[in-house]
């Protein structure tokens, strides 16, 4: 159940026929079922395709825990998991049906908050103080990263406010696009310049 098994296993399920596709679906979902009841699923993963390309979602029994866009790999964000979390990954998409479906109503506007249980584990000291404020900042509003240093207490802390929003393990969920910079430019981001405009012009509206 290592993380690197089922991304190979997915390429190699991709060349079968579509009845064949679909038995192992139905496998894959009893493993995963099987592995929940067992206790020994710890991270859960599946991918979903959004306005801002294919995303890897993961969550272990406490919550969310990643969030990964295409430009940052999907194996590599498996990779990370399975060495800070645990080697125990399996795709089991039902574990984060929820996740989808807000992400879902996020993008077509239709919710403007996030109502999800997180696990922040990934983020430790003063990143994880720097995402618990980016989940105060409301939806259209955006904060300078020099606004955001003061509000953690750290007014100096600006760069280090800047290296939090570009580790953060949950992007979109935990609002770093929310952050610019003091002369109102976009600053960096994980998921690149093109998912920041997108995601700030769709709160913008």
């Amino acid at each position: 159940m290592m993380a690197t098994m089922e991304p190979e296993a997915g390429r190699l399920f991709g060349t079968l026929p579509v009845q064949d596709e679909q038995t192992t679906a139905r496998l894959r979902a009893r493993l995963a079922a099987a592995a929940d009841r067992e206790g020994i699923l710890d991270v859960a993963y599946r991918t979903v395709d959004t306005p801002l390309g294919t995303l890897l979602l993961a969550a272990t029994k406490q919550g969310l825990v990643r969030i990964a866009y295409p430009s940052q790999g999907h194996d590599a964000a498996l990779a990370q998991l399975a060495e800070l979390v645990s080697p125990r990954i399996l795709r089991a998409p039902g574990r984060l049906d929820g996740v989808t479906r807000q992400l879902d109503e996020y993008f077509a506007r239709r919710r403007r908050a996030f109502d999800l249980p997180l696990d922040l584990r990934l983020a430790r000291g003063f990143r994880r103080g720097v995402l618990a404020h980016l989940l105060d900042i409301p939806y259209g509003i955006t904060e300078s990263y020099a606004q955001v240093a003061a509000a953690t207490g750290s007014p100096r802390a600006v760069r280090a406010v800047g290296t939090a929003c570009a580790t953060n393990p949950v992007p979109i969920v935990v609002p770093c696009h929310r952050v610019v910079r003091s002369d109102g430019s976009f600053g960096g981001y994980a998921g690149g310049p093109d998912a920041k405009l997108a995601l700030l012009t769709l709160e913008a509206a």
